[in-house]
């Protein structure tokens, strides 16, 4: 790779943000087709492609995600440490109301494709190439000038079950996409002041 391409690479991750401040426009549907013929070279193990995306297009549907998440989001909100409570209040966790894209991402376990190859020790790797999958679309849309927002603030099994899919399937991630209000290289959880990256070389042990 030249160093003109690493450059662009470069650009492109440093401006990938988890987007939950989203304008209301609808997202052409050949740009998401773009996207998706990239989603599909994703590295997966066996070559087994165990990722299923449902659209959630349905305004019933998307209210009973909605819930879902301030349910969930109560919850969560009780793990947090006193000192922080104030400040958990005031983040925006979401974009469920104003995305005009979102996607349930699941892991089809029992997929057929691959013959098995590469997971009988490692079962999980299936789980891992749906994350490799997730990073492509994310990195895609961004390229495409939309936003992505990942949330895992939800009860995964009531969304499941919401969305009708197979009971085998395992909810990955709910994804918000659309064009954002805005653009940031630093995180919002930093900008906000919840968690400042780390650069470290800590992470990188030698044996």
């Amino acid at each position: 790779m030249s160093r003109s391409e690493f450059e662009v690479l470069s650009e492109l991750v440093a401006r990938r943000r988890d987007v939950r401040r989203f304008q209301t426009d609808a997202v052409d549907i050949t740009l998401l087709d773009d996207v998706f013929r990239l989603v599909e070279l994703s590295p997966s193990v066996g070559n087994s492609q165990p990722w299923r995306w449902v659209s959630v297009d349905e305004p019933a549907l998307r209210e009973k995600v909605q819930t879902n998440f301030e349910e969930a989001n109560r919850r969560a909100r009780e793990a947090v440490s006193t000192d922080k409570k104030e400040l958990y209040d005031s983040l925006k966790l979401a974009g469920l109301k104003e995305a005009p894209v979102q996607f349930a991402v699941f892991c089809d376990p029992e997929t057929a494709q691959g013959d098995g190859l590469g997971r009988q020790t490692m079962p999980e790797a299936l789980h891992y190439s749906v994350v490799c999958a997730l990073m492509t679309f994310w990195l895609a849309a961004k390229a495409k000038g939309l936003g992505v927002g990942w949330i895992s603030i939800l009860d995964s099994e009531a969304i499941s079950k919401l969305l009708g899919v197979p009971s085998t399937w395992e909810l990955i991630a709910y994804l918000c996409v659309g064009y954002p209000m805005e653009e940031h290289y630093d995180p919002e959880l930093e900008r906000f002041g919840w968690q400042d990256r780390v650069w470290s070389r800590e992470n990188i042990f030698r044996r």
